[in-house]
């Protein structure tokens, strides 16, 4: 048995969820989350939680799978998903143009706008060397957020770039001079 398919996912209040075909659709205070299921797996609600159970073993490896989708489409309506991103670098900077894009100033002889996909929001503080990315969608989130760090990866030598917060980096040494 999956020890991930078994744990049963709380439903709070005010979350429903619809099964149609081989998707679910969850949707909560903060929005509407669509996931799939594979085919041989069901949901059942009992007690205020939901249960992910599959048809037969052979379902085993998309038991959890199914189940881990389902509660981050849960978790995603009820509390949202966020990213937060540093950019390190003398001027490098970001801005709102608007709603919907986000304007990197990253070293290089351009700025570059990047446009926001809907249902996605980010804040920048005031020192605009801090962004936010949020939504209900966590794999979306994750990837705009890894889209705007890929548009100046951290350097190894000066660790300068856009980097996720909690994330460490291993300076290198440069060149040694010569003696």
């Amino acid at each position: 048995m999956s020890r991930i398919g078994k744990k049963l996912i709380p439903l709070p209040a005010g979350v429903k969820y619809k099964v149609e075909g081989n998707t679910v659709l969850v949707e909560g205070p903060k929005g509407k989350v669509s996931a799939l299921i594979a085919d041989g797996i069901t949901l059942k609600t009992a007690d205020g939680h939901l249960q992910v159970e599959r048809a037969s073993d052979d379902k085993a490896a998309v038991h959890g799978l199914t189940r881990a989708l389902v509660n981050n489409a849960v978790v995603g309506v009820t509390k949202g998903w966020t990213k937060d991103l540093d950019i390190v670098g003398i001027g490098y900077r970001a801005e709102l143009k608007g709603k919907g894009t986000v304007v990197f100033t990253l070293g290089y002889s351009h700025q570059i706008e990047f446009p926001l996909p809907t249902g996605i929001e980010v804040a920048v503080d005031p020192k605009q060397t801090h962004l936010t990315v949020s939504g209900v969608d966590r794999q979306k989130v994750g990837q705009v957020a890894a889209d705007m760090r890929s548009l100046r990866k951290p350097d190894p030598y000066k660790n300068k770039g856009v980097r996720y917060s909690n994330e460490r980096l291993k300076k290198k040494a440069g060149k040694t001079g010569a003696k």
